[in-house]
């Protein structure tokens, strides 16, 4: 079975090459690469049956952003950093339905804090802080899928 680093390689391999597809097959697993029309690439895994779509490039972090307008500097000035998803998969604010979420908006964070949980194709990855501060916004709902480099969180860092 490919592992989630590899998978995510071949992901990226595809999406900045000019094949637009990619079929893999190995002791009755499936894997399929296609290239849509709005240059999105599609996973498609037979043994799970799911479906991932990869984002065309990664967000850049906050601190990397060019200068914004008036409107936007003034509600980026609430947060200084944004974690993002190192993946695309199922985001989970809790460890299990009947926990409490990680973090909530107001909660101090260190950089090894676990904020989240983002599952993807049966595995469970924790998503730590990289930052110490405080958190301003969520921006994901429990359960809601989310793309590689997609904001979750945003955070005043001290």
């Amino acid at each position: 079975m490919l592992k989630l680093e590899e998978l995510k390689e071949l992901i990226t391999l595809i999406d900045q090459s000019s094949i637009d597809e990619f079929d893999y097959e190995t002791e009755g697993e499936k894997v399929s690469l296609r290239k849509l029309k709005e240059e999105v690439v599609q996973v498609t895994q037979q043994a799970p049956q799911q479906v991932m779509q990869a984002p065309q490039a990664p967000a850049a972090p906050a601190q990397q952003e060019q200068p914004a307008a008036p409107a936007q500097e003034a509600a980026a000035k609430n947060y200084d950093y944004e974690i993002t998803s190192l993946m695309v998969g199922t985001f989970y604010s809790k460890p299990n339905p009947d926990s409490e979420d990680f973090i909530k908006v107001g909660d101090r964070v260190e950089k090894e804090t676990v904020v989240c949980i983002v599952e993807a194709m049966k595995l469970f990855n924790e998503i730590t802080a990289d930052v110490t501060g405080e958190i301003v916004e969520v921006l994901v709902e429990n359960g809601e899928l989310v793309e590689y480099g997609q904001p979750l969180f945003r955070v005043k860092a001290n």
